[in-house]
Formats: structure tokens, sequence, C-alpha cells
């Protein structure tokens, strides 16, 4: 009963074998049969031939012997023969992704010693697997792509068998579920795998401790749920993205692991990793699981102490945490960046001089926070805080201060009161002068009423946003001290009809946004103002200070002005200007201006002056009209009563 099956097994083995050489063997018949075509050249420099997208089916015969680089890429090859790649050996580069592949000469590499790289991508593999043959020996071949070929669980192995050199491989996008034991078993001196986009559900243990060379292995956009006793000493960088991971636990061993970057962002995550004792971690992402707390599992194994002396950026964004104890931060000597946005933490503080020395960037936006607190000579090397939509009403007035290196702070989509310069302890208000290194400020959105005098003396701003403050009365020397440093300023949404403040006094100003505002004149400026850009849009502008606007013509290059009402010939001599002058209107199509003559507003870029000089014309004439008239009607009264005098009768007596 055995036999009869093992020779059954054979008979469809043979006859699946055929069915796949039936259509070369047609194939080359027909070639012989019928007259030779002429074939798209292709692009031959030095030793490379690129015959790309040339609805090709073969290399022509004509190829050069010299030829290293062959690209075939995004042609219709479906059967790769000696014949296909016009009988040559010598590649060192062969490119054949995006073809209809779905039959391989075997043995076809055989002779080709000297083939480093070979693409197979987006092709039709996975019918070649279907006869089980082997590809090998790719006796060279350094890196192998094979990705988007359809490759379920076990097809990969026919084409690394024999592959001893082979240091890069690409599986990716292909609809593998499980990776064997003995999956890269012929292709010991693998460096770099990447599996990313598969189905893969379970990896057998040793499956990839048999590569002693393997650093890079990405296993991103998977279904992989669960991954204990991490043992890979020799990985330095490790991808799981988007899977199902729900726990990852190393060994408890005492052994050296070189890994250096740990993706496990969007994953189902509830506790952090469990990572090597004795790591060198330099990169460590953990954003969007399901993490509540900084602890490693609720079992025994927390109490293990792990150590991040390396770790350099640590995300734990769009998780769930409540709260991180500074004493999760103990070990982390090297930490620069720190991302726990978007969790629903209520309160941070750094309290202990000796805790992130290093960082330079941390990320609290869209949390929960109540309370925020630095200590003195903490966070030294701190240039960039964002603490942006957590809705933040109290905070010690001194906080910002004992930042000395703070460059960026972004405090969008706050409640902050600003203090004034000459605060004494102020209550509820938060104090902005006096910060050294600070050129960064964003403010929007804080429902600020009013800015007081001074806010920012000492403060070396560059950068200003005050928009979305509806309302926000500026003091006239809100400014004060910005004078040689503010470069961009931002009062957009703020329903100011006009400024107190004078602007042509930030001698370093050169980008400025007023839109959507209720503005009815312009900001003055003088020859000496150095804007360059400029935002009026969305304003009340009918008319605009010629001597003004003509005062920034020699520096402005950029300005918006669409959505005001503004009036065709009160305005003709700066509306020329904008025509004719080097400065760029990016909204001009919705610029436009009203002319009495016409019922819909007139664009700026046909508005002419013989509109408005017609339009002064007919103006003149109704002038005269009514002046004549109005004379007329004089003269008229003025002959009537003359008239009425002399036919008055002579009243007087003879004695």
């Amino acid at each position: 009963m055995v036999r009869r099956n093992s020779e059954t097994v054979k008979a469809i083995s043979t006859m699946a074998v055929f069915q796949l050489l039936f259509p070369l063997m047609v194939s080359c018949v027909a070639a012989s049969a019928r007259p030779q075509r002429n074939l798209p050249a292709c692009q031959v420099v030095q030793m490379d031939a690129f015959c790309s997208d040339l609805s090709l089916r073969s290399a022509p015969v004509d190829l050069p012997h010299s030829v290293q680089m062959l690209d075939l890429s995004r042609n219709q090859v479906q059967n790769l023969s000696q014949e296909t790649l016009a009988y040559r050996t010598g590649f060192h580069h062969l490119n054949l992704h995006s073809n209809k592949i779905l039959f391989i000469q075997p043995g076809l590499f055989k002779d080709m010693t000297d083939l480093k790289v070979l693409d197979l991508s987006r092709n039709q593999l996975n019918v070649f697997a279907l006869s089980k043959i082997n590809i090998g020996p790719l006796t060279a071949v350094e890196s192998l792509d094979l990705s988007s070929n359809g490759l379920y669980t076990g097809m990969s192995d026919y084409f690394l068998a024999d592959s001893p050199s082979l240091a890069n491989l690409s599986l990716n996008s292909n609809s593998i579920t499980k990776i064997a034991q003995n999956t890269f078993s012929g292709s010991s001196s693998l460096r770099k795998i990447s599996l990313h986009n598969n189905v893969i559900l379970e990896i057998e243990d040793g499956a990839f401790e048999s590569l002693d060379s393997l650093t890079e292995l990405d296993l991103s956009k998977n279904s992989i749920t669960c991954i204990t006793d991490f043992n890979l000493c020799n990985l330095k960088v490790l991808n799981l993205s988007k899977n199902s991971v729900e726990l990852f636990q190393s060994t408890t061993s005492t052994d050296f692991y070189k890994l250096l970057r740990l993706d496990l962002s969007e994953n189902k995550m509830l506790y952090f990793p469990l990572l090597p004792r004795n790591n060198v971690l330099e990169y460590l992402d953990i954003s969007r699981n399901h993490l509540q707390s900084v602890n490693v599992t609720e079992s025994h194994i927390k109490k293990a102490k792990v150590y991040f002396y390396f770790l350099r950026y640590l995300d734990m964004s769009y998780n769930q945490l409540k709260s991180i104890p500074e004493s999760f931060f103990y070990c982390m000597g090297s930490l620069e960046v720190l991302n726990v946005s978007n969790n629903c933490i209520s309160s941070f503080s750094i309290t202990n001089e000796g805790l992130l020395q290093t960082v330079k960037t941390i990320d609290l936006s869209y949390n929960s926070l109540q309370s925020l607190t630095f200590g003195e000579n903490t966070l030294k090397s701190l240039e960039k805080l964002l603490l942006h939509g957590n809705d933040l009403t109290i905070l010690d007035h001194q906080v910002f201060q004992r930042l000395p290196s703070i460059k960026h702070l972004q405090l969008r989509q706050n409640n902050l009161i600003i203090c004034p310069s000459d605060h004494q302890d102020p209550p509820d208000c938060v104090s902005f002068s006096s910060i050294p290194n600070l050129e960064f400020l964003d403010l929007s959105e804080n429902n600020l009423w009013t800015l007081p005098a001074n806010a920012f003396v000492d403060t070396p701003l560059k950068l200003l946003d005050l928009s979305l403050n509806p309302g926000l009365d500026m003091h006239k020397d809100s400014f004060s001290g910005l004078e040689h440093s503010l470069v961009h300023l931002f009062l957009r949404e703020n329903n100011i009809s006009s400024l107190n403040t004078d602007l042509s006094s930030l001698m370093s100003l050169k980008h400025i946004d007023l839109s959507t505002n209720q503005l009815t004149a312009v900001p003055t400026w003088n020859k000496d103002s150095s804007i360059e850009s400029l935002n009026l849009q969305n304003n009340n502008l009918v008319t605009l200070e010629y001597s003004t606007m003509h005062a920034l013509e020699h520096s402005l290059k950029t300005l918006y002005m669409g959505s005001n009402p503004l009036s065709c010939c009160s305005n003709l001599d700066f509306l020329q200007m904008v025509q004719n002058s080097a400065v760029v209107v990016p909204d001009i199509e919705t610029v436009t201006c009203v002319h009495d003559e016409y019922s819909e507003p007139v664009n700026i870029e046909k508005l002419t002056q013989e509109m408005c000089h017609r339009s002064r014309v007919q103006s003149y004439i109704i002038a005269v009209v009514v002046i004549a008239l109005v004379l007329l009607i004089v003269l008229g009264l003025l002959v009537k009563c003359c008239h009425s005098r002399k036919r008055k009768p002579n009243r007087s007596f003879n004695a």
C-alpha cells in the first residue's frame, strides 16, 4: 500500500513538472517557427544594460558579452531560461522585477558564479514553487528579492535551499503564515531578512538562532501575538510593528545583547517590554499600544531590573498611561528624546538633578496635564518642550525660567495667562520674560484676552504665535524687547480691528500673519522695515495707505490680500504696484476690488487705469451737468427777480 502511494506521488510530481515544462517547450518551438522580429533597443552604458519597460519577453540576442548588469524589469517575461537571458552567464546584477515569471529553468543560475544581486520581486513564482524544484545553487548571490510573489508557507525553501553567500533577503508582501525551524538552513550567511506584510502567526523555536550573522530582522505588519524568551544576541535591529503582540519578554540570562533598535509600535501590549539586562539599546518605540503603566507585566518578573544606559530615543505615545514616576528614568543616562504624547497623564515632574540630564526633547502634548513641576538645576539640556492640547490653567509662574537651554516651547490649546514683566509674585499667571535661549513660542488658542507690556523682555524670541485668541488686547509696548530678534509673528483670527502696538519698531520682522481679523487699516511701516511676507487675507480693508505699502516694496516678496472689500479706484496706485512689481501674490485669483460701475467685484489682474479714468470722466461730466443746471436755475431766478422789479408801478406824487 505504501509502495503504491509513493508511486502515485512520483507520477503526480512528474505530471506537475511536465505541466510547467510544456509551456516552455511550446514557446521555444513557436519562437523558432516565426520570423525574427525587431526588438526595442536597450540602453547600454559601459557594462550595464537597461532594458526596462520595453514589453520584452527576453533580452535581445545582440546583448554585449561584457554586460554585468541587466535590467529587464517591467517587461513581459514569463519563462526564465538561458534563451531569455541571451545565453549570457557573466551577470553580476540581474533585475527581473515586475514581469510575469512563472517558470525558471532548473539549474539556470548554476554557471552564474559572479551573480551577486538577483531581483525576482513582483512575479508569479508561487506557480513555479508548486513544482517543488530548487532554483539553486545560487553560489555567489548576496542579495535576493522575492517580495510580492504570492508565496506561502514552505515555498521560500525552494529558493533558499542552496544559497551559501546570501546576506540580504526580502520576502515582503507574500502570504507566509509560519517560519519553520529549517526555513533558512540553506542560507546560513544571512545578515538581513525582511518579512514585512505577510500573515505570520507562528515562529518555530530556533528558526533564526542558527543565523550567527543576522543583524536586521523585519517582521512588521504580520499577525504575531507573543514573543517569549527572545534570545537573538547578535541582532541589532528588530521591527515588530503592526502586529498583534501582547507580550514581549527576553530571556533572563546575563548574556550581552547587541540590539540597538526595537520597534514594537502599533501592537496590543499592556505592559512595558522585558528587555535583556545587558543591552545597548538606543531606540525603543512602543507607541500605539495599550500601555496603562510602565511596569513590566504583573508577574514576579516585574521585579527584574533592566538598565537603559544607552537609550537615546523612547516613544510611548498613543497609549493609556496615567502617570510616569521619576524612578522610571533612573537608569536612562543617555536619553535625548522622550515622547509620551497622547496619553492620560495628569501630572509630570522632574525634581532630581541627576535625572534626564541629556534629554533634549520632551513631548507631553495631548494629555490631561494639571500639574507640571521642574526642580532647580534639572533638565539642563532640554531644548524642546511640547505641551499643546493639555488645557493647562495654573503653573508656577517661573516654571520655564528653570530650563536654561529651552529654545522651543509649544503651548497651543491651553488656558494660560501671561504675567507682566513687573509682576510681584502674581497669582495664576506664567512669565515669559528673562528666558535667555527661548526662540520659538506658540501661545495660540489660549483664550488670551490681554498681552501686557514687556511680556517678553529679555527673551530673544524669533517666532511668536498668538493666533486664535479672539478679543486679544495688546498693550502698545507688548513686543518691547523683541526689536532685534523677532522674525515671525502670527496674529491671525484674533478679531483685531486695530493694532495699538507699533510693529515698525520690530526691525528684524520678516514674516507677519494678520489674516482673518477685522482690520480697516494696514499697520504703519517705514522704509527701514524688513517685511518679506505679509498676510492680510480676510479683513475689512477698503483703502490701503499707499505710502506705507510703498515703503514695504523694497523688501516685500510675498503678499496675501484676498477676501477684502478693496476699492478699485481708491487703491489704483497700490494695485498697479502689485501688478507691475516683483511681489508674488499667491492668492491673486481671489483678490478683488469693488467698482461703482460693476455689479460684481473686479479681479485686480483685470483692473486698468482706463476703467477708473473713464469713471472719473463720467463723474466729472455729471458734476458739470449738475453745476450747469444749478447755475441755470439760479440765473433764471435772478432774471425773474429783475423783471418783477421793472414791472413795479411808480408811486411818486406831484405837489
